[in-house]
């Protein structure tokens, strides 16, 4: 089922996100889960119970209305925490585990990586890193990265 125009999304009084659907049947605790949240983070995008079941479907972000789309993007941002590593400045040791100093859109920062398979291909170019606290880090295209942080990088790929 899609996002009909008499659906309604609001913050409970616990701050919680409740969907109002077209027979006026309110769903309590409701989480917005993107389809691709890398490869397509404004497409795809269902809304679902605490069990996991899918109540609505929306297929793109930009065609609900603006109040809603703010309400989505303000959970979503709380719920995915993924910084995007722009440079790898340093990296303790080349065996594992090791500890890394990156640069990422949220500032500098450390991770210790514990081991290559941390390491995740997503597409061609992207590369999904896990630190040994469970962050994850995004490089969006490990190619348009700066020489030494691809020399660091092809290390341990």
């Amino acid at each position: 089922m899609s996002v009909a125009p008499n659906y309604r999304l609001r913050r409970n009084s616990f701050g919680r996100i409740e969907l109002i659907d077209a027979a006026g049947t309110c769903h309590d605790e409701v989480a917005p889960v993107r389809a691709f949240p890398i490869g397509a983070p404004d497409y795809g995008l269902a809304l679902v119970d605490p069990h996991g079941h899918e109540l609505a479907w929306i297929e793109r972000l930009s065609d609900l209305p603006e109040d809603m789309q703010r309400l989505l993007a303000d959970e979503l941002a709380q719920r995915e925490f993924m910084p995007v590593i722009a440079r790898i400045v340093s990296v303790s040791s080349f065996a594992t585990p090791s500890t890394w100093l990156v640069d990422t859109d949220r500032g500098t920062t450390q991770l210790v990586l514990k081991g290559e398979e941390d390491i995740r291909r997503l597409a061609p170019s992207a590369l999904l890193i896990a630190d040994s606290h469970g962050i994850h880090f995004l490089i969006r295209d490990r190619y348009a990265l700066d020489a030494p942080s691809r020399r660091f990088l092809d290390r341990f790929l």
